[in-house]
């Protein structure tokens, strides 16, 4: 995590205003919170805008494990001493890049702390076991999202946390754009992407029957590129929708019900 991502040029179907919204938080040094479902393409978002303007990026899977020295570095211990090494919070801001917290909820409180002086208008970093202050450069941006399904009541943002960020929220595309990214992502054609589009219609108008997830644009995708290389599309589909959506053989069984519907 602690890598910088590969300088790409990641498609980005713009559902509204958010590019325009991620490129004024970034010019006036404000950090931005992404919400939406599972995969609806905010991590995607992220990279795209990274590299439209053309910065640096890091990001960070958060998770329950995840310390405060696993975003701001350590002293490890090798052959030759003792050495500082910079975690991928720190190396964003040196670099004056964009540090993109995936999932941030998922991450203790204790860890999160951390993010409060960079995050109001002190733009600052506390390297305590160095005893630098970093301050973050015009370019630096913060960034985090989440999924608002998973939310409860162990797993909330603090208001003390959240009034720190520009907020947005993003939502599955809307039937023409997300049948414009099925067929450019999976490279198929128009009449199979608008098929599995109106399939993922009709799946997440399901999501009351116990389903945690709905089908996200990122399933419908792999779906389409399984398709798309010769395989069987009921299948594809049970590998790539009914299965990863549910572990109840039932629910499966009604999911692959929707799917015939769709793949007589």
């Amino acid at each position: 995590m602690d890598l910088s991502e590969p300088r790409c040029e990641p498609f980005y179907q713009a559902q509204g205003n958010e590019p325009l919204l991620f490129e004024h938080a970034w010019r006036h040094g404000l950090p931005l919170l992404i919400k939406g479902p599972t995969g609806c393409g905010k991590t995607r978002f992220v990279q795209h805008m990274a590299q439209r303007l053309q910065l640096p990026l890091y990001t960070v899977a958060c998770h329950d494990d995840l310390s405060a020295a696993d975003l701001v570095g350590r002293h490890l211990i090798g052959a030759e001493g003792t050495w500082w090494q910079d975690g991928p919070l720190t190396r964003a801001v040196r670099e004056g890049g964009i540090c993109y917290l995936d999932e941030v909820l998922e991450a203790r409180q204790d860890t999160v702390v951390v993010l409060h002086p960079l995050a109001d208008d002190r733009r600052e970093l506390f390297l305590e076991r160095t005893g630098e202050v970093l301050k973050a450069p015009p370019s630096f941006m913060l960034v985090a999202s989440y999924n608002p399904g998973y939310q409860n009541l162990l797993k909330g943002m603090k208001p003390s946390t959240r009034q720190r960020f520009v907020a947005m929220r993003l939502g599955y595309p809307d039937v023409a754009q997300e049948e414009q990214i099925v067929r450019r992502e999976a490279g198929v054609d128009g009449a199979l992407a608008s098929q599995l589009v109106r399939l993922g219609q009709a799946l997440r108008r399901l999501d009351q029957h116990d389903l945690e997830e709905v089908a996200s644009t990122r399933l419908l995708i792999f779906t389409a590129r399984l398709i798309g290389a010769g395989m069987d599309p009921r299948q594809a589909c049970l590998a790539c929708l009914a299965e990863p959506l549910s572990d109840d053989p039932v629910t499966v069984a009604a999911l692959m019900d929707v799917i015939d519907v769709h793949f007589s």
